[in-house]
Formats: C-alpha cells, structure tokens, sequence
C-alpha cells in the first residue's frame, strides 16, 4: 500500500490500523536542537481521542504517545523522530456482522476490490483512527512555527451555521464547548442537533473553518506546489472529507473582479482579503482561511441495505461506537495537518533563501 508519507522535506510517515496493535509514525526532516513541549503534543491528542463527551464516539482510549527516537534530554536530534500509540480498548467482537458485507459509504468494498483482503475490524487502514498519528506530526510542526498561530473551529452542524465573520470570534472559546464552535449561543443549538440526530440512530455533517495567522510573506511555490494547493490536498487527505474551499471559495465565482480585487494599502497589506492570504500559490503575509467540508458519518445504527461478499443485497443494523458528528473531534486533525503543510514550506523556504 502506497500513499502513507505526507510532505516534501518535513514528512510524516503513518502506520497501523484501528484495531491493530498500535498506530504510529515516523517524522523526519524535522530539525535538530527543537526543544519538545510533550505536554503540548498529548494534549492535541486529547482534543482528538474518543469518548470526550456525550456527541462523539464512547471507545476510550487514552492516546499517550511513546516516543522511540529522534529525541535527547527532551531535545530533537535532527534524525527520524518514531513514536507509537498503543490500542487499549479494541472491541473487535462489534465488526464481526460486517465480515462479508460491506457497508455503503465506506471504503470496505474498494479496499477488497483493490488488494483482495481488507480487515474489517473498524475499517482497518480507513478508520479515522489513523488520524491520531497525524495529530503528533502536527503538534511536532507547531512547535518547529510557534510564532504561526493555527486556529479551527466547528463553523457549522447541518443547516445550523455561524453568522459571524471569522475576526468577530474570540478562539480562546473554541475549548469551551463539545462542539468546539467559538460561538456559544450557536454551538448550544449544534450540541442540541447532534443529540437529536443520535438518538435517531443517524448521523450528520458539518463544516470546519481554519485561520493561520502571522504567516510570513514568501510560503508556497509556483505551478504545482502552490501553498493553497498543498492545503487543499492535506485537507482532503482526512477521512469523510467532502469540499475544500479557501478565500472567497466558490462565493467568489459570483463575484465581479471589481468587486473581489483585494486593494493594496501603502505597506503592501490589503484592504480586504478575499485571497484567503495566498496569491499565486504564495503566502502574503495575510491570514490564511480555509474551510472544510465533512460529510455524515457512514455508519448508522439503523437498518440499511447492504451489499455481501457473494453479491447479495441484504439489511443489516450498523453496530459499534461511531461519533453521529465528526467535525468536533476533526478540529485539532484539520489543525495537524494545516500545521504540517505550513512547517514543511516554512523549511523549505528557509532553504530557497539560503541558496539565493
């Protein structure tokens, strides 16, 4: 299986599965002499883990995080940094009515179409507990950009949207909530929906937006690596995944030029930012905004018809623990991976300049 490495000169290399023994990860190119707040690194991975309230996923794992290498005296050595985080709380037992059936929306019928086998067991390599290793590569970058401040937060639930644009919000009330919407009033009336949605055995989507700010000028290379791109590609990359948007996005399709042309001040600064801080392919010095789209959870625990092994369409309940909204638990993963992307060409536009 290919595609487990993200990143050009930071990379993250990603293995394991959900209910396999661990997942993990190696880092490399990640500098030497970076002193790591480990306490900062578990505590992304607290934003991640399940069964944190009510509206998410009841598996309970505590996602602490074993480094292996790549660290002295709480120091980075500049060689591949290899942690793991063990499984602890498999309950393999809920996946064995999905042995020889595979459930709509899920990747369960083209894994097995593509490699002849799959593990059934939580989706295997498709579960979105493979994000976990993410959410250490990303909360290693941070610490390579402290002075880049990464921001996300749950902008809606269904129909149930923010009306506030982005600098109206305070993020230090992103935390504050189980929706992790900034926005307390709406993040209640989100909160509410998902209970709703659970008790209907049935699931729903929603949209997270991202703010980078203090981005340096110069971040993203022309034609294929634009920054926006590498974004884009980064945000896709997360399970249930849907729409990548950032700027104006698709609004700016209505727009006339006149009116989406983002007028300079005498600093280079621009009046408005409906470029979403990249113009080009590279940063300038704007905050970058970006939103993404999630679509519902695939598996309900109600009866639908699916399809098995022999080419039989039957019905059968989804079991388990599944989150009925994944767009809380996806803001600190939305967050890695913008992170990730941002450390790699913060390096490698040290090293353009260094040449120059």
């Amino acid at each position: 299986m290919a595609g487990n490495t993200f990143g050009k000169l930071f990379k993250l290399t990603t293995f394991g599965e959900s209910h396999g023994e661990a997942l993990g990860g190696i880092i490399d190119g990640c500098p030497a002499g970076i002193v790591l707040d480990f306490e900062a690194i578990q505590n992304e991975m607290q934003r991640r883990k399940p069964g944190q309230s009510s509206i998410v996923t009841q598996r309970r794992e505590e996602d602490e995080v074993q480094f292996l290498s790549g660290v002295f005296e709480g120091k980075t050595t500049g060689t591949p940094i290899g942690f793991i985080i063990p499984n602890t709380n498999q309950k393999s037992n809920d996946y064995s009515h999905i042995e020889n059936t595979y459930r709509p929306s899920h990747a369960d019928y083209v894994y097995e179409q593509k490699y002849g086998i799959r593990d059934y067991r939580g989706g295997g390599r498709s579960s979105a507990r493979e994000t976990a290793s993410r959410v250490v590569g990303g909360a290693v970058a941070k610490q390579i950009i402290p002075q880049i401040k990464i921001n996300a937060f749950v902008s809606s639930v269904g129909e149930i949207f923010i009306d506030k644009p982005y600098q109206d919000l305070d993020f230090s009330k992103i935390e504050s909530n189980a929706v992790r919407c900034p926005d307390e009033a709406t993040a209640l009336k989100m909160e509410e929906h998902i209970k709703k949605i659970k008790k209907q055995g049935d699931t729903i989507g929603g949209t997270i937006t991202c703010v980078i700010q203090n981005v340096p000028i110069g971040l993203g290379e022309p034609v294929f690596d634009k920054l926006h791109a590498e974004l884009g590609k980064a945000m896709l990359s997360i399970n249930a995944v849907k729409g990548f948007e950032f700027g104006s996005g698709f609004c700016g399709a209505k727009m006339k030029g006149s009116d989406h042309n983002d007028l300079y001040n005498e600093d280079g600064t621009t009046k408005t930012n409906l470029s979403g801080g990249i113009q080009g392919g590279i940063s300038n010095g704007m905050d970058i905004y970006f939103r993404v789209a999630f679509k519902p959870v695939a598996t309900l625990i109600q009866k639908q018809e699916v399809l098995t092994n022999k080419g039989e369409l039957i019905e059968q309940q989804g079991k388990g623990r599944h989150d009925p909204c994944v767009v809380p638990r996806a803001v600190p993963i939305v967050e890695a991976m913008a992170a990730l992307v941002i450390a790699d060409y913060f390096l490698l536009n040290k090293i353009t300049k260094t040449t120059k």
